[in-house]
């Protein structure tokens, strides 16, 4: 269940990362395929994020130690970019742009955690 609404807050973030941003398209809104591109792209950036991002982290450790950790940014935009390539009507214009798009969508994502309660301990 807690995938579900993880999955719905990146969906949701990535629909507002679209407005927000004249360089990224998921095609039409007004139209079921935006909304379905939106889940899809926000279950590929999951998977790519979950997967790929760790070994690109650990090859390029090095250059990411030498720039204090800021080539981390550089890695998320390519996994943007990665992603637009593989989930179709999702486009982002240039690496600029999903730079950008990482950026916003971690903030936006941020804030969406922030009303789900995040990570709520019990108190016994």
């Amino acid at each position: 269940m807690k995938i579900l609404i993880k999955l719905i807050i990146s969906a949701i973030a990535v629909l507002v990362t679209d407005l927000l941003l004249s360089g990224v398209s998921l095609g039409d809104l007004g139209e079921t395929n935006g909304l379905i591109t939106a889940l899809l792209t926000a279950a590929v950036l999951g998977l790519l994020n979950a997967l790929l991002k760790p070994l690109l982290i650990l090859f390029t450790l090095p250059v990411t130690v030498l720039t204090l950790g800021l080539f981390l940014l550089v890695i998320n935009a390519g996994i943007v970019l990665i992603a637009a390539e593989l989930v179709p009507g999702f486009v982002v214009k240039s690496f600029w742009w999903a730079l950008g798009f990482s950026l916003v969508l971690s903030f936006v994502q941020g804030i969406l955690n922030a009303f789900d309660g995040g990570k709520k301990r019990e108190v016994r």
